[in-house]
Order: C-alpha cells, then sequence, then structure tokens
C-alpha cells in the first residue's frame, strides 16, 4: 500500500467504499444477502490489516457492518436473521483468534529495523532463524535483508495471515501454529515483536529451550529479568535487544 494512502483516515475510507461497491455488485448480480455481506465484510477484515494501530484495524473492519446496520431501510430490508451479524464476528476472530489476543495483535517491523542485527549477531550460512508470530511476513522480510544466506521460517496463529505471510514470502516456510507450544531448540535465532506482558514468559521458553550460542531478539521490548548481550537503536528509535543463549529465565518462571 503506497505511503501516502496509509495517512488516517484514508484506510478507513476507502476500504469502507470498496466494501459497499462489492456488496452492490454482488446484489446487481443476483447473489443472496447473506452471500454478499459475507463478501463485502471479508473485504473489510482483509484490508483491516493496512491499519497501523489495534483500534484503527477494528474501525476499518467494522464499518461495513456497522454501516449496514443503519442502512437497512433504505436497502428495503426491515430485518437480518440472527445469523448475518455472525458474519462479522467470524471473520475478524479468523484473523484474530482469541487466544492470541494475549500477544501482539499484530506488530509490522519496519523494513529497515534489523539492519544492523548482523553485526551485533553473526550467523553462519544456512543458519535457522524463526519469526515467532509472523503476522503478514514483515519480519521475515527485514530478517531476509539481514540474513540473506540463513533459513527462515515463520511461525504464525492465524491461518488466514499464515496463508498471505506464505505467499508474500515465498522464500520462507511458513507454518500454522502457536508459537509457545513449538518447539525453540532446532533454531540459532528467533526473532520477536511482542509486547511487555509477553516477555517474561519468552524469556523462559528461550532459558529452557534455545540452545547455547543461540541468540533471542526481541524489537522494542526487553526481556526484564536477564542482561541483554548487546542492544542498538533502530532508524525508527526503537531498541532491539539481543540475548545469547544460555539465558537465565526469570525469577518464578
Amino acid at each position: 500500500m503506497p505511503e501516502r494512502l496509509k495517512v488516517w483516515p484514508l484506510p478507513a475510507v476507502l476500504t469502507w467504499g470498496a466494501a459497499w461497491l462489492l456488496f452492490k455488485l454482488a446484489m446487481g448480480q443476483g447473489a443472496p444477502l447473506g452471500t454478499a455481506i459475507a463478501a463485502a465484510t471479508a473485504l473489510g477484515v482483509a484490508t483491516s490489516l493496512w491499519g497501523d494501530s489495534w483500534w484503527r484495524r477494528v474501525w476499518i473492519a467494522a464499518g461495513f457492518p456497522l454501516s449496514l446496520a443503519l442502512s437497512l431501510p433504505s436497502l428495503g430490508v426491515s430485518e437480518l436473521p440472527a445469523w448475518a451479524w455472525l458474519v462479522p464476528l467470524l471473520l475478524l476472530l479468523l484473523v484474530y483468534p482469541l487466544n492470541a489476543w494475549r500477544d501482539a495483535p499484530l506488530f509490522p517491523t519496519p523494513p529497515d529495523a534489523l539492519q544492523a542485527l548482523p553485526e551485533h549477531a553473526p550467523l553462519r550460512d544456512g543458519a535457522k532463524v524463526l519469526d515467532a508470530g509472523c503476522g503478514l511476513g514483515q519480519g521475515l522480510e527485514a530478517l531476509n535483508q539481514a540474513y540473506p544466506h540463513v533459513a527462515l521460517h515463520g511461525l504464525e496463529w492465524s491461518w488466514p495471515l499464515r496463508w498471505m505471510c506464505a505467499l508474500r514470502c515465498p522464500w520462507a516456510e511458513v507454518r500454522q501454529g502457536d508459537i509457545w507450544k513449538a518447539d525453540w531448540s532446532g533454531y540459532d535465532m528467533v526473532y520477536l515483536f511482542q509486547r511487555p506482558e509477553s516477555m517474561p514468559r519468552a524469556l523462559a521458553k528461550a532459558a529452557a529451550e534455545l540452545q547455547s550460542g543461540a541468540w533471542l531478539v526481541s524489537l522494542e521490548f526487553e526481556a526484564i529479568g536477564t542482561a541483554p548481550t548487546a542492544r542498538y537503536r533502530a532508524p525508527d528509535g526503537r531498541m532491539v535487544w539481543l540475548y545469547l543463549a544460555p539465558l537465565s529465565a526469570p525469577p518464578g518462571e
């Protein structure tokens, strides 16, 4: 998406307009009302990923269903069946599953955030690197720029995001799964862009599973409980924290 189109509220306005256009086209072609609603809502949920914050994504996704509810009389529809209002919720849950809400909803890695990473954490050719919670693949792209000769892997709980990430990053192995249940022991580096509340859990898992000499890398959020091996400030001002195994688990873990 061009940068000029990311200026708020353009993503929301463009998405709402496109969703209504799709809805009208579907109805004009004789599609059932439920199918038209599902298609337009799916478009809104998919493009909500362009929002640069959680609440903006919610507004982008919710715009069409809310405006549809207000427009029913003008559409000649007195009321919709109860199941129709489950469609937006189900589509939203496909992209943002409930059990992933405790983690980062969708934090895209800036393209140049990891350029200096090899200076602090050099990796051999063919090293295995995991982007834990890869979302749409921005972290994998940044890792690929920093380490063009490693084997990149992505793990994402949301299967629509996993599918889109795999299309965007065909040079990486992208799987659907839970980053907290996956085995990290086979990786030379695990990269995270989570949130502060999940970092103690990440540190405990890294301490238990990463082999000696492997790296845990976190963008922006420090793993409290152990001293970083290195750190640097990315071009946008965020800190990148690096931890070399063996690590010490935080107290109580």
